[in-house]
């Protein structure tokens, strides 16, 4: 663990993610008094749980999204024109 001035922060190195190379976690004054390794092992979970892909990939698939929904309603109006157009 290592220790700052007013703060206790815990390192973890191998996050497993192809985005973040490590993270710092910084402990809540109360919580001081818990075990290195209990502390540690609870930050590999919450590290290794976060395996998000960055907002822009996030935002990018959701107007991929709208953007497809928008062209399949577009192409079913243009077929139903079609059909009624020509039972006329």
């Amino acid at each position: 663990m290592l220790k700052g001035v007013n703060r206790q922060v815990i390192e973890i190195s191998e996050t497993e993610c192809e985005y973040f190379e490590r993270v710092l976690f910084f402990v809540k004054p109360e919580c001081v008094n818990v075990s290195e390794g209990k502390l540690r092992e609870r930050a590999n979970v919450i590290a290794g749980k976060n395996d998000r892909p960055p907002m822009t990939k996030v935002v990018r698939n959701k107007i991929r999204a709208a953007v497809s929904l928008i062209a399949a309603a577009g192409a079913g109006a243009g077929v139903m024109a079609l059909v009624t157009a020509s039972l006329r």
